[in-house]
């Protein structure tokens, strides 16, 4: 449905089953693609197969670190030139503790990993938008994000930061050629939520390939005139 033929896409967190459900989805639509990861062995195990022309593999990427973000910004650019679409998959989910009993570390966790990665290769990749005069940020954050929760402090607050990142990219960028979105995932079916969930009804969740759908689609030319959204996918969960 979607063609993505000579569009140089970025996916940071491109291991996880969110991230890999968008390669997939982009690669068989055309894209040429830069993948990034933070573990070195899963992206040649999982995607060792497809076109090495079309097809950057950039494992032990920290994209909570500056240094790291500009070399594979630097490391992106040097190989295609450019970078049409960046989705921001990277990030992770940690139950916690009460307020007063969370540790300092854990809220630096989730808002480095849910925060500090869009804000730092958004960063990092949008002067290059910018010199093209094009551009789309896709970046995920969550339900929880909408309302804050009891022992989830951390993470919904770290997710409540991407929407606003998204909004305010969006309003400095709009006359940029660049548009700048989030979704908002519902429960996703994963193996990880189901072994922690054994009892909940999967068919209610969201698919991996479900959310990758409406990724291409505000990746491409349909969604031209959506800016600051975020966008809820939430099954019926």
């Amino acid at each position: 449905m979607f063609d993505f033929t000579d569009k140089v896409i970025l996916i940071t967190g491109a291991a996880g089953n969110l991230g890999e459900a968008a390669v997939q989805a982009f690669y068989s639509a055309g894209a040429s693609l830069a993948l990034v990861d933070n573990r070195q062995d899963r992206l040649p195990q999982l995607f060792g197969n497809l076109d090495p022309a079309r097809a950057l593999l950039q494992g032990g990427v920290d994209v909570t670190e500056e240094t790291a973000v500009t070399h594979m910004t630097t490391t992106i650019i040097n190989r295609y030139g450019r970078v049409d679409i960046l989705c921001n998959i990277a990030g992770g989910f940690k139950m916690g503790t009460p307020v007063h009993e969370t540790p300092l570390d854990d809220w630096e966790f989730m808002l480095n990993l849910n925060a500090r990665s869009v804000f730092l290769v958004s960063r990092a990749i949008i002067p290059h938008m910018l010199s093209q005069g094009s551009g789309k940020i896709i970046s995920v954050a969550a339900r929880t994000a909408l309302e804050g929760k009891a022992k989830m402090a951390a993470y919904t607050v770290s997710k409540s930061a991407v929407i606003r990142l998204t909004e305010s990219m969006a309003a400095e960028l709009k006359e940029s050629g660049i548009t700048v979105n989030c979704i908002l995932p519902g429960t996703i079916d994963t193996p990880q939520n189901r072994a922690a969930m054994p009892k909940a009804d999967y068919n209610k969740w969201v698919a991996p390939e479900a959310l990758a759908d409406v990724m291409l689609f505000l990746a491409s030319t349909a969604a031209r005139a959506v800016t600051g959204a975020a966008i809820p996918v939430y099954g019926r969960s």
